[in-house]
């Protein structure tokens, strides 16, 4: 997927802000997008990540993955990110503020219980398989861009897109390997084209974070 692509769905998923529709929620969908964008999850650790499972930082924060087999990893994630998802949980706050802390002293991530979802559909419940696919579907259809994903690919091929950036960052296999949570290099192999350091300095040379521009206030 090209930068301009991520450009464009992230534009038409703003688009949504204040839609009088209930499953028209920009700021969900674009925390989903971005999510999986800048940490590579697939889709059931999308389903599965609890606000609790991350944790924020001096230098951004770090996504504690429950990932396929079993086999847990931590992503680093940069501020801009933080403030996305703040962002989102925020509005979130607005629609269905039973589901936070009984006196929450902050807003954000800090207004939730840990075990609390951390993406959910517009019954307040934890999202759906099925609503997520279609979520990303949408914006690849609204804006006229569902012919430039392969066939079937919807999240899985934003976290394709995520591996691709950091393989042309030079970022190592066994980097790779672990920030995408494969169990042998042979399946990163394929994404990389260069060596590369630590796993916060790797995740933080994704040029995908550029786009991010300051969230905005809620309306």
């Amino acid at each position: 997927m090209h930068t301009d692509t991520v450009v464009e769905l992230l534009a038409v998923i703003d688009t949504d802000d204040g839609s009088p529709r209930r499953a028209d929620w920009a700021e969900r969908d674009r925390a989903l997008v971005l999510t999986s964008l800048l940490a590579g999850l697939r889709a059931d650790e999308l389903l599965r990540a609890n606000v609790g499972d991350i944790r924020t930082t001096d230098e951004g924060g770090v996504i504690h993955v429950r990932g396929k087999g079993g086999k847990d990893r931590r992503i680093p994630v940069e501020q801009k990110l933080i403030e996305v998802l703040d962002s989102y949980l925020d509005s979130r706050a607005v629609r269905f503020p039973g589901g936070m802390k009984r006196r929450p002293t902050a807003g954000g991530l800090a207004a939730w219980a840990a075990t609390a979802p951390l993406f959910v559909g517009s019954d307040g419940e934890r999202i759906t398989r099925g609503t997520l696919q279609y979520r990303v579907l949408r914006a690849f259809r609204k804006a006229g861009l569902d012919g430039q994903r392969a066939r079937g690919a919807l999240v899985h091929g934003l976290r394709h897109t995520y591996a691709t950036e950091l393989a042309n960052a030079d970022v190592s296999v066994y980097t790779l390997m672990k920030l995408l949570g494969h169990e042998s290099t042979t399946t990163s192999q394929r994404y990389v084209s260069g060596a590369g350091t630590e796993n916060r300095a790797a995740a933080a040379q994704n040029p995908l974070y550029e786009l991010i521009e300051r969230p905005t206030s809620n309306k």
